[in-house]
């Protein structure tokens, strides 16, 4: 089943569960067929490459690993706030629906 995420490419989030918690970090994308997400040099995986015409080196490759939707927040984009804090969906005057933060209400930009 898939689930629309309230956590885009590009917000900042802090882990709160897992190996990783208390560390934070820009999500460079959103698997929502998952649903999970990959932050930037958190949650680091080991890749096991052999020797092939594009990469001729072949060796260990370092890179980052999905971690579920359900073990990060996002971080307040609003510099009073700046907290890990819950998403809500709201409309705004032209009908559309926007993400806002539930701790003071301010409307979250689309990264």
């Amino acid at each position: 089943m898939q689930t629309k995420l309230k956590i885009q490419k590009g917000d900042m989030v802090v882990v709160i569960a897992g190996k990783e918690k208390g560390k934070s970090g820009k999500v460079l994308s959103v698997i929502e067929k998952t649903p999970a997400v990959v932050v930037e040099k958190l949650n680091i995986m080991k890749k096991h490459t052999k020797p092939s015409q594009q990469n001729r080196q072949g060796g260990i490759l370092e890179r980052e690993g999905p971690i579920h939707f359900s073990n990060v927040m996002l971080l307040c984009p609003n510099p009073t706030c700046q907290k890990p804090v819950r998403v809500g969906m709201k409309q705004d005057e032209d009908g559309q629906r926007v993400r806002e933060c539930l701790a003071c209400g301010v409307i979250i930009e689309k990264a």
